[in-house]
């Protein structure tokens, strides 16, 4: 077996040291020597070669087929990491290591949300994206031979692997891969529905081969005539796919007609459309069943043009169309960029290549280093960056933002938790409150009855806005008196610096219209409030201070400001019946007060937000790229006035935001913008456009639900002909 993994890398792995991976392969065949295979009478060292002969499919380098020859040495044997680095250097070690540690995650079914947490994880803990792709090769051989496992392990592993790794192979890009887990899975998911698939299939192969076989010679012939380059393949949907279908549409084999899909690899990106020009004249289209993904790829970079036609039988059948580049990304994913690069000769990233793999750079973080060996080998996952994934002693996986403390942790899991807590260990060692959590760490609170509450140095400890609201709260509920005699303090030392008094402003011409305006019954809550931190002693004095000075000079509110606050009354009174804050927006601390969307930046659900208390208008909302934010952040004179904010969870509204859009001016150019909005059911507001020396500026106001949908809207006006760029107002 090892002589066919050996010409296989001759073959198809240009500069692999051969004997490198051979020691590589006694070092494995040594160290697993006497154990065998669950059929038991194969070595086990097979399925090391195995997993290795997977990851030279996948194209990867040789470093990666060492540590995969090599993956189970550290878990299953007395070699150390040690061991490995002195004979193949450290890189080869870690990658070792890192299967190891991922082959220790304890996994058990869970809710949705919870599995999404575990594949993160694994993603986040694998650091080096080989780890993840060898632990996949690693599962692959598993499934194939998974028929010498008990029967409860079969269903165990095959749940885990649809669970797991097969949303993580799809993540990455990996098509064929995922395909084959799929199947893999579903054979001892559900055995009797696999069969019926497969029988089916079996039957009526000859008839699809031959029409596969027509079909294609017949678009060949058309696309010669045309003067396109093509090559099609045609194939059987793999069973999952068609499993999934059966189940969703609540019908039997017999019922699906469209298991036949065809793929035509042209050389360039117009001849993917003049291809589909010609599939659309040749074949009548499904309405409905059209999907650019080149003019927005997938999240993995997925990228073709899939159209749906009914043949000439009146069989319906898929075409995807793509180029030869596109078609590798397809294939293998992520390991693609090692595909290119292995089969370079001169090993150099030309100038392209950051552009065309921009996808790698989104999912890793690179060196940027000039030779391909060294490009990936300082791969790192860098798609989880902003969270860490942790255990809780039963074992379940917390998702907490990065930086996270043992108080972030313990009001993840409930505010009574994290308002008793007395003491935190991480891996069984007790740590302090403000110990960094790590990705994998296992996370124990202990908690008492009389323990006297969440300390106020917690909030500055704290990382996550949940766990510092939390303990606003218990200041709020459980220290009122204290809270009203500091606020009274805090209020009191900040009107000083405005050059007024507490005695100043305690007048009722004063006082109630501020009370009124901010929500509060009477003085001691407004002290109380500042006291726990729901309200700051700026925001406060600034309000006083203005009402001072107008109470000071003859009224003159005008009826717009006497409607404004009357409005103002009837959101906040509604707010509290519903329970949901106003405009979808929570300010730290603060309840319902209110809220304007700037018009410099326009933020919608979605984008990373900061308040700014204004004098009179309530909190105004800015996106924290907005450059007025980024322009007065540092300004004393706004100290204290920026704000934590976040968005609710309670979103119904659309939010009004601006684009511009910069093409080639040309005939015809807003009408295509109409219609690309038009057919998304975008509700637009406005609309302008100008020319300046040849270039249209069109500007657009529409109404968005979300910073998704927003980009997705970008995405598609991106690919009208012409347009160069479109952009948000306010960067």
């Amino acid at each position: 077996m090892y002589a066919e993994l050996e010409e296989k890398i001759r073959a198809n792995c240009h500069g692999v040291d051969l004997a490198r991976v051979r020691a590589a392969y006694e070092m494995a065949r040594s160290a697993h020597a006497g154990q065998l295979r669950k059929d038991g009478c194969s070595p086990y060292v097979t399925h090391c070669v195995a997993a290795a002969d997977i990851t030279v499919d996948m194209g990867l380098d040789e470093d990666s087929i060492v540590a995969a020859l090599l993956h189970d040495v550290i878990e299953d044997t007395a070699l150390t990491h040690a061991d490995i680095a002195r004979q193949f250097g450290t890189a080869v070690a870690d990658i070792v290591e890192g299967v190891t540690k991922l082959t220790r995650v304890q996994y058990t079914s869970v809710e949705d949300e919870q599995m999404e947490n575990i594949r993160k994880m694994l993603m986040a803990m694998a650091k080096d994206i080989r780890v993840i792709l060898i632990k996949i090769a690693d599962r692959l051989h598993n499934m194939r031979t998974m028929a010498y496992q008990s029967t409860e392990k079969q269903r165990a592993k095959s749940l885990e692997t649809m669970e797991i790794y097969a949303p993580i192979a799809h993540r990455l890009g990996i098509q064929r891969v995922k395909w084959e887990l799929e199947d893999l899975s579903l054979q001892y998911l559900d055995p009797a529905g696999y069969k019926e698939i497969t029988d089916s299939l079996e039957s009526r192969m000859p008839q699809f081969e031959a029409f596969m076989s027509a079909v294609e010679e017949k678009i060949q012939r058309r696309l010669d005539e045309e003067g396109i380059r093509a090559t099609i393949y045609s194939r059987i949907k793999h069973v999952y796919s068609i499993y999934r279908k059966m189940y969703a549409q609540k019908l039997d084999i017999s019922g699906i007609f469209d298991l036949c899909a065809f793929r035509v690899i042209v050389d360039t990106i117009p001849d993917c459309y003049n291809v589909l020009g010609v599939i659309h004249d040749m074949f009548k289209p499904v309405p409905g069943r059209f999907k650019d993904y080149i003019s927005t790829p997938k999240p993995n970079m997925y990228q073709s043009v899939h159209t749906t036609v009914i043949g000439s039988e009146g069989i319906p059948f898929e075409v995807q169309i793509r180029t030869w580049e596109m078609h590798h990304t397809a294939e293998y994913g992520i390991a693609a960029h090692w595909k290119y690069k292995m089969g370079d000769s001169s090993a150099v990233l030309r100038a392209g290549d950051e552009d065309r793999f921009a996808w790698v750079r989104r999912l890793l973080e690179s060196q940027q280093e000039s030779d391909a060996q060294d490009f990936f080998h300082n791969l790192k996952i860098d798609m989880f960056a902003d969270e860490v994934f942790v255990f809780s002693p039963k074992g379940d996986v917390i998702n907490l933002p990065a930086g996270a403390t043992p108080i972030d942790f313990a009001y993840m899991i409930h505010s009574d938790v994290g308002n008793h807590m007395v003491s935190a260990s991480v891996n069984g060692r007790i740590v302090t409150f403000d110990y960094v959590l790590q990705n994998g760490d296992i996370v124990e609170i202990r908690t008492s009855k009389s323990a006297p509450g969440p300390s106020r140095d917690w909030l500055n400890i704290a990382k996550s806005g949940s766990a510092r609201t939390k303990i606003k709260q218990w200041y709020k509920r459980e220290r009122r008196e204290e809270n009203v005699i500091r606020g009274r303090e805090m209020l009191d030392d900040e009107l000083k610096h405005n050059g007024l008094s507490l005695d100043d402003v305690l007048d009722e011409a004063i006082m109630s219209p501020i009370l009124r305006r901010l929500s509060y019954s009477n003085v001691e809550d407004l002290y109380a409030a500042i006291g726990y931190g729901g309200m700051t002693a700026t925001r406060a004095a600034n309000r006083l201070k203005d009402e001072y000075a107008r109470v000071q000079k003859p009224d003159r509110k005008t009826t717009v400001d006497k409607l404004t606050e009357a409005a103002e009354r009837r959101e906040q009174a509604a707010a509290k019946q519903t329970g949901k804050p106003i405009h979808g927006v929570l300010v730290a601390g603060l309840d319902n007060c209110l809220v304007k969307f700037s018009r410099c930046c326009t933020p919608v659900p979605g984008d990373d937000i900061v308040g700014f208390i204004t004098r009179g208008q309530g909190v105004s909302i800015h996106r924290r790229d907005c450059e007025n934010y980024r322009s007065s952040i540092a300004s004393p004179e706004n100290d204290g006035r920026w704000i934590d904010v976040s968005w609710s969870d309670h979103i119904t509204d659309s939010y009004v935001t601006t684009l511009t859009i910069i093409a080639k001016d040309r005939s015809g150019l807003v009408m295509d913008i109409a219609t690309v909005l038009n057919s998304l059911n975008a509700k637009v507001r406005t609309l302008s456009a100008r020319d300046n020396a040849g270039t249209a500026i069109t500007t657009i106001t529409l109404e968005i639900k979300n910073l998704a949908e927003l980009k997705y809207v970008m995405g598609r006006l991106s690919s009208i002909p012409g347009v160069s760029e479109v952009v948000r107002n306010g960067k």
